[in-house]
């Protein structure tokens, strides 16, 4: 086994991942590398009739990426007409692509906080920056395109002109509180849900200074928002789904760009009582319990689906029908009593430190079991806002799929049946696309490498895999060390070969910034890229 790791350490690929190290690009944005035979000619690309299994389970950065291989009426750049790929999904991306789905989903998430004011009658806003705008749409409702009858969003566009965000840590919040104060001056507007999106984004750039400019960006606004509420009377709720640049640093000193464990704030700021205190919090919670809270503060009963209860203990004596809410979300902003490697606590934030220290308060679970997901593991944005509008726990896909593993019903799905053996009957080959990582948000080699032992089981050849890398919550320079873990899985099965590699930047868009996505593209199928 030592000989294969060796080999799979000095593979070409890997050692071009390095080189371009090197010559400094990283993970993220990691230009696409294509493996060639001896005569140039790229290796294992998506042809015609081809089976391909894209193994990520988020969804809704991998549909442009799926849409572009699949539909043939496809308009945003040229695309092979006659690819005619037979395609399946680890999850529902979208219902609109004609797909096949591993694990799909099992039934409409009823009754969210969306869905509930709706039936109640009572208006709902939703604001965000364009970076956000899935997360107070699709997921905080149940991971559902529906917009209910009553529901309004305003989507700000996040910054375009610059080549990343560390340039602009402030992105567009200054629109959005904007918009938030135009809202809140509205008194048709009963309930406001906004995202502040710069603590989160920019968490994710390895760059310090920027991101304490975003902390202190969102805590400026904050100071606008808290004003605006105190002057119409707004009952404000802050909070967040998950923390980031509270925890900046592993324990041996590196950046951590990715989520954290740590729990959220939750403040209760009623500026439409009379006395601040006659609220009474419980110390504790989880996301799960922010929706029903915000229906015992809009006079709403809970429906029977939200199982989580509210964080409410002792209400005012004279109730006020006809209160007005805002929820505002400070995107990735988490609560670690350490001040070592927490920028939060560095930053300078006056508007929120004043909040926490003088108003009804609470720490929310958002990571591990908490928001659906395995014990000990960190947090995300979209299992953050589905906890957040579902008021109940959610089992997320992933926990699904690993449960599957583990009892074998994994080995036995119908649509993977479907695709390594209509592989092996057509004489086709079987694409695996996905990302590689131990634990991103979109998905991890421990679904990935059932699929080769599937494939070894069932004899499949050729078996290609593409492998899409992003440091986010891993360490520098991390890719290649997931590349050659793959590879040695292919070497130690004698099935599967890796013959791309590029930054998820390429491939996983969601904003239609189809320049990326025709990079991602053409490197799958015409093996335009960095040659190996």
């Amino acid at each position: 086994m030592d000989k294969d790791i060796n080999l799979a350490e000095n593979s070409p690929l890997v050692r071009g991942i390095k080189k371009a190290y090197q010559a400094g690009q990283e993970d993220e944005a990691l230009d696409p590398m294509v493996m060639v035979d001896p005569s140039g000619r790229p290796l294992g690309r998506l042809g015609k009739g081809d089976y391909v299994i894209f193994y990520d389970i988020r969804g809704e950065r991998e549909v442009e990426l799926t849409e572009c291989l699949i539909n043939r009426d496809f308009t945003h750049f040229p695309v092979k007409k006659d690819l005619h790929l037979n395609f399946v999904t680890m999850i529902e991306y979208s219902s609109s692509l004609n797909v096949r789905v591993a694990f799909p989903s099992e039934g409409k998430i009823k009754n969210t906080f969306a869905e509930v004011l709706s039936e109640a009658g009572i208006s709902l806003l939703k604001i965000s920056e364009s970076e956000k705008e899935m997360h107070v749409g699709f997921f905080m409702n149940g991971k559902s395109d529906e917009i209910f009858p009553g529901e309004e969003r305003i989507v700000v566009p996040s910054p375009e002109a610059v080549s990343s965000y560390a340039l602009k840590p402030e992105m567009s919040a200054s629109q959005v509180t904007g918009e938030i104060s135009s809202k809140l001056n509205d008194p048709s507007y009963r309930a406001i849900v906004a995202n502040l999106a710069n603590v989160d984004v920019l968490g994710h750039i390895e760059d310090k200074a920027a991101a304490l400019k975003a902390v202190e960006e969102v805590d400026r606004q904050l100071g606008r928002i808290i004003e605006d509420c105190r002057t119409q009377g707004i009952t404000l709720v802050v909070t967040s789904d998950h923390g980031t640049v509270e925890e900046w640093l592993y324990s041996d000193g590196t950046v951590n760009t990715g989520h954290t464990k740590n729990p959220v704030p939750f403040v209760l700021a009623d500026f439409s009582a009379e006395a601040r205190e006659s609220w009474n919090l419980k110390q504790e919670g989880e996301l799960a319990d922010v929706a029903p809270t915000l229906l015992v503060l809009l006079g709403l009963a809970k429906p029977v689906e939200m199982s989580s209860e509210s964080l409410i203990l002792h209400s005012p004596k004279e109730e006020n029908e006809e209160r007005r809410v805002l929820l505002l979300i400070l995107d990735g902003w988490g609560m670690r009593e350490e001040k070592k490697g927490n920028l939060i606590t560095e930053a300078e934030t006056p508007n929120f430190d004043g909040l926490w220290a003088h108003f009804p308060r609470a720490l929310l679970k958002a990571s591990g079991e908490a928001v659906g997901m395995p014990s000990n593991t960190v947090g995300n944005s979209e299992a953050g806002h589905l906890h957040l509008g579902a008021g109940r726990r959610i089992l997320l896909d992933r926990v699904r799929i690993d449960r599957a593993i583990e009892e074998g019903s994994f080995f036995r799905n119908d649509a993977f049946l479907w695709a390594m053996q209509g592989a092996k009957k057509d004489h086709k080959s079987l694409h695996l696309l996905g990302i590689v990582s131990k634990y991103s948000s979109h998905g991890t080699i421990k679904h990935l490498f059932p699929l080769l032992r599937l494939a070894k089981q069932l004899d499949v050849k050729p078996v290609f895999v593409h492998s899409l890398i992003g440091r986010r919550g891993e360490k520098p320079e991390s890719g290649a060390a997931y590349v050659t873990k793959v590879e040695e899985m292919c070497q130690s099965l004698a099935v599967g070969q890796v013959v791309t590699a590029m930054g998820r930047f390429w491939a996983l868009d969601r904003e239609e910034n189809w320049n990326r996505v025709e990079k991602a593209y053409r490197a799958l199928v015409y093996g335009e890229g960095i040659r190996v």
